[in-house]
């Protein structure tokens, strides 16, 4: 929850803008600024304080303990102006919480941690817990000293610049080992821990028997992942309880898929209460992995609980990002905070270069230039099943003629892949235009590169007989140049000569060209590879310079009211 504090009329206006906005999120602390301030710092995860940093300050620095508990502090100013990262900015959520605030107000983030400062990804923001000598080797970081990593397993880490040796090091590991005094270790979500239980079994006898087998087998209980059971023993209280006190998932399993997990240690004992002849065993081996504690008792008399621990390995990240038309504001914040997470970045040489800006140090960049599309796929989804964290990336929508197709093709279930979308140029052309797209559209793509022209004409045509908007992509090259004329020669078999046609060029970049023609008066010499052509279907219309299509076709004949 975020704690809303104001002490102004101006800042309570940015304050109820906040809470309108986010009203599952925060909680607004009426009252006397330094009565509001102690109130939320005690109840909430972070506080926006709509005062003065000095008053701010003055009012948290007696209740300011331990940097790892307290919630994260942003401050705005009483004009809106600047949103402050004053406290917790990495432990607390405070940078990320600055920069929410800011866009949501239209104000500046400030936001002064190191790290964040220079673009490096934080230790402490990695998105696994952390332990050792975070300052001393950030710091190292920082003055570019090398700091050298050591995976003992593979995992999709955001960028950090490690190098091959020096004095630092940055250790990824499950096992209960110390860090040294130049050493950070990061425990990486690798442990999944199987557990069986009789009914009315105590969380104490769980949760003792959890972290005695990890503590015997040397491993950390920062690492454990999840606990895993069969469904009967979905909402047992001893093991409910063990999951929320780890502050991991509890995930459960029919008892006919854990029936057909092969286990070394089965038991008739399981089968008759449950229908499966392994509960523990089977449950951590459900998903694949190695079995590093069999299946073990705990030491209560009878023994009222078990449990096995398996070691997952760690799966890379493919994000297949498209990048929108070309402006930097038509960019969305997934496709940034995607672009800033991968440690392995691949494209096309000028797409890299539309977003270098953004590329965090430490990333590895993959580009290569027109004509290598199924070659970046394989590349992108061979870096991530090395364990990486990779973003290859498109314009427009990745998913629209660009990267995800080849990629996807190429993948299989054992990576992770997340797709984020992003505006076409279909849709930056409509927008331009008017609203060509109001109601059914289709994109086609002109390029015989790949599909033979019998079957783009053939949906050319369908398009037509169906009276349908179309967008054409790819629409004319110097080596392509009868394409486009054949296919606005189908529609014009179903359309008049008079039918609005939008021709944008470089869409939303600086030398974005538009006009509207229509499909008898269109030069297709004037249109190139940058071009997107979209031709109405029979109710769109020219109305004030702009392209429409109704709705419906009931909707534009219908009484002004009825509309």
């Amino acid at each position: 929850m975020i704690g809303l504090i104001s002490a102004t009329a101006a800042g309570a206006a940015a304050r109820d803008r906040l809470a309108a906005a986010w009203p599952d999120r925060t909680r607004v602390y009426e009252g006397p600024a330094g009565e509001a301030v102690r109130a939320a710092f005690a109840e909430c995860d972070r506080l926006v304080c709509f005062l003065a940093t000095g008053a701010t300050v003055r009012l948290l620095a007696p209740l300011l303990g331990d940097k790892a508990a307290d919630p994260g502090v942003v401050c705005v100013d009483e004009g809106g102006r600047f949103a402050v990262s004053l406290v917790g900015g990495h432990g607390g959520g405070a940078n990320e919480l600055a920069h929410e605030v800011a866009e949501l107000l239209g104000a500046e983030p400030v936001v002064t941690t190191a790290t964040d400062a220079v673009g490096l990804a934080g230790l402490d923001t990695l998105g696994l817990p952390v332990e050792g000598a975070v300052a001393a080797v950030s710091r190292a970081l920082l003055d570019g000293e090398p700091v050298v990593l050591e995976a003992e397993s593979a995992w999709p880490l955001p960028p950090v610049p490690f190098a091959g040796q020096g004095a630092y090091t940055v250790r990824l590991t499950d096992r209960a080992v110390q860090p040294r005094a130049d050493e950070v270790l990061l425990r990486p979500p690798s442990l999944v821990v199987g557990v069986g239980a009789s009914k009315g079994a105590s969380v104490e006898e769980v949760l003792g028997l959890i972290e005695e087998a990890l503590r015997d087998a040397g491993l950390s209980v920062r690492s454990v992942a999840e606990l895993a059971t069969v469904d009967a023993k979905s909402e047992e209280p001893g093991i409910v309880a063990a999951a929320e006190r780890l502050g991991v998932p509890l995930v459960t399993y029919p008892a006919d898929e854990l029936a057909a997990v092969s286990v070394p240690n089965p038991s008739d004992a399981p089968l008759a209460a449950v229908g499966t002849p392994s509960v523990a065993e089977a449950a951590a081996l459900r998903r694949g992995g190695e079995l590093l504690v069999p299946k073990r008792k705990s030491a209560a008399t009878p023994a009222m609980a078990t449990c096995a621990v398996l070691r997952r390995p760690g799966r890379g990240r493919l994000a297949v990002v498209g990048l929108g038309p070309g402006a930097r504001d038509l960019l969305t914040p997934r496709a940034a905070a995607e672009l800033r997470r991968a440690s392995v970045l691949v494209g096309l040489d000028q797409y890299v270069d539309q977003i270098r800006d953004l590329i965090r140090p430490g990333t590895r960049v993959l580009e290569s230039g027109l004509g290598a599309e199924e070659e970046r796929a394989r590349t992108a989804v061979a870096e991530a099943r090395e364990g990486h964290a990779v973003a290859l990336i498109g314009s427009g929508d990745a998913g629209v003629y660009a990267m995800a197709s080849p990629a996807l093709a190429e993948a299989s279930d054992d990576i992770d892949v997340i797709g984020v979308p992003g505006v076409t140029a279909a849709l930056a052309a409509g927008a331009i235009l008017g609203a060509p797209l109001g109601h059914d559209h289709v994109s086609i793509s002109l390029s015989d590169l790949h599909t033979p022209w019998e079957v783009i004409e053939r949906r050319v045509r369908a398009a037509a007989e169906a009276d349908i908007v179309v967008t054409f992509y790819n629409p004319r090259s110097r080596g392509r140049d009868w394409q486009l004329p054949k296919a606005l020669a189908v529609l014009a078999e179903h359309r008049e000569p008079g039918t609005p046609v939008g021709v944008v060029r470089n869409a939303s970049r600086p030398d974005e060209s538009a006009r509207l023609t229509t499909l008898a008066a269109l030069d297709p010499a004037s249109v190139d590879m940058m071009t997107v052509v979209t031709v109405g279907n029979t109710a769109t219309r020219n109305i004030a310079g702009r392209m429409v299509t109704p709705r419906g076709y009931r909707w534009q004949h219908a009484p002004e009211g009825a509309r």
